[in-house]
């Protein structure tokens, strides 16, 4: 296949809340400014101006025409056929947009809402244009960046199957995990490495990894990496692949904090942009709900005990924990998510809300990106988002893949200003509706009803232990001998 750049490297310059004292029993309580009352109707599909927003580059040299098949494309036989037993066969547009570029070597800026098909988009270049090569020890081919260990678990989920179809070896390496174990799969060598930044500083200080043969370099949710203050680790990471090789960055959002890495990364990069940075999904509706503030736990009671899935945003880890205990009395199958769970935890978390051993998954910003659950049809924010990029992308865990969903947004009076200057900003025009615990209007627009009150206990599987071999031979190695250190953590991870 071709792999010939298009594109000339050598000029590359490589220098460097919505929340108020609402009464409720489980947000959080940090002040903001009160009264104001939102006057927005209707489900409202057009963005507005895209705020914060920095001048995409414009493309010197011309862009290849889109894909109508995957088989147009120039990719292994492998691939395709990978493809085709997962029953994928035509690219969504970022897909069809970049893949002919990326696979051609050329840089690409991607900007899609979550669910558009992004982790395919950079994720067939990769494995396409790696195959057919074998890493060294310590020393990957090919690099995905991302901020949090779901969103590396996912992406190394979504490339497993392909990958194994061209031979190649994946490695996850993220913080909460251990790091003894990343190690000895990078010492007997890994073509793609799927990281976050912490963790990966982490490995490259202690020895076990080098940067110098990357030669293609992805950045996922580059935006949200630079709001975790992981930019100075971004940046020092990148500054250690090869300086000729093909670099992508793709996000549902791109502001201003991501610009520096276009500009000092990206050469002559092709721009594809699926929606406008503050755009609504067509087929995703947005609600937001007037309760009081001694009203609004009921309300979000009856809303978890709803028939079907549904996540709940809240702002703090205590909030989350504090929701799920009250959950789990009244009869609702909950479970919480957030950075204080071990990854173990918080991996069986998600497995048990995948697959319905859990009905309500109560979480914070930790869920917000990097979880694709089919057939969720409803996000709720019973803390509002302080930030309009953090309402979208917790918005986008529904309507997903062009599914149909509701994002509904629990608004106190105090809150009410603050919410509007918040859906202007992402270029929404909400339906709002005032609401009451046992309301008709609640029930219709979330499917809301009264639990159970039987309480509910949620087990975690049991985990099969594996067998021993029948005889074993020599001495057995005293018990201090077994002993680990344990890894150390940067602060970088513990966020992750």
């Amino acid at each position: 296949m071709n792999r010939t750049r298009t594109n000339n490297r050598s000029a590359r310059p490589r220098n460097g809340a919505v929340a108020g004292k609402n009464g409720n029993r489980f947000g959080s309580s940090a002040p903001s400014r009160s009264d104001g009352r939102s006057r927005n109707k209707g489900h409202g599909r057009r963005p507005a101006a895209p705020q914060g927003d920095f001048a995409l580059p414009k493309t010197i040299t011309p862009a290849l025409p889109a894909a109508e098949h995957f088989a147009d494309l120039d990719m292994p036989a492998e691939l395709l056929a990978a493809l085709d037993a997962q029953g994928v066969t035509v690219p969504f547009p970022i897909q069809a947009a970049t893949l002919p570029n990326s696979l051609a070597g050329r840089d690409v800026l991607g900007r899609g809402r979550t669910g558009s098909g992004k982790t395919l988009a950079f994720g067939l270049a990769l494995l396409a244009r790696t195959a057919g090569r074998r890493a060294e020890s310590r020393r990957p081919l090919g690099l995905v960046l991302v901020p949090t260990r779901e969103l590396a678990q996912q992406v190394t989920d979504a490339l497993t199957p392909y990958a194994r179809s061209v031979r190649l070896r994946l490695a996850t390496v993220v913080g909460g995990m251990s790091i003894g174990r990343q190690a000895n799969a990078l010492r007997g060598g890994v073509e793609v490495v799927v990281a976050t930044p912490g963790r990966l500083k982490d490995l490259i200080e202690r020895g076990d990894c080098r940067l110098d043969e990357v030669s293609i370099t992805v950045l996922d949710e580059a935006d949200q990496m630079a709001d975790m203050g992981f930019m100075p680790q971004v940046t020092a990471l990148l500054d250690q692949v090869r300086p000729q090789g093909q670099r992508m960055l793709f996000s549902a959002t791109l502001d201003r904090n991501v610009d520096l890495l276009v500009r000092r990364y990206l050469s002559d990069p092709v721009v594809h942009s699926v929606d406008p940075s503050a755009g609504a999904v067509t087929t995703m509706e947005h609600h937001v709900l007037h309760v009081h503030g001694d009203d609004k736990h009921a309300a979000t009671t009856e809303i978890a005990a709803r028939d079907g899935r549904v996540i709940m945003f809240l702002d703090t880890k205590h909030a989350v924990d504090r929701l799920t205990k009250h959950l789990l009395k009244s009869g609702v199958r909950a479970a919480a998510l957030h950075g204080g769970k071990s990854q173990p935890q918080r991996t069986r978390t998600l497995t048990q809300f995948k697959d319905g051993h859990v009905s309500v998954l109560v979480a914070t910003n930790v869920a917000a990106r990097g979880i694709h659950v089919d057939s969720l049809d409803l996000v709720v924010n019973v803390d509002p988002p302080t930030d309009h990029k953090d309402y979208l992308h917790r918005g986008g865990r529904t309507a997903r893949a062009g599914e149909s969903g509701s994002v509904v947004t629990l608004v106190t009076p105090d809150q009410r200003r603050a919410m509007t200057r918040l859906m202007a900003a992402a270029g929404i025009v909400p339906q709002t509706t005032q609401v009451r615990a046992g309301a008709e209007s609640l029930r219709r627009i979330t499917g809301a009803q009264a639990p159970s009150g039987v309480p509910v206990v949620i087990t975690a599987p049991v985990a099969e232990r594996p067998q021993r071999a029948a005889t074993s031979r020599g001495r057995r190695r005293p018990a201090s001998a077994n002993r680990r250190r344990p890894a150390r953590r940067s602060v970088s991870d513990t966020a992750a």
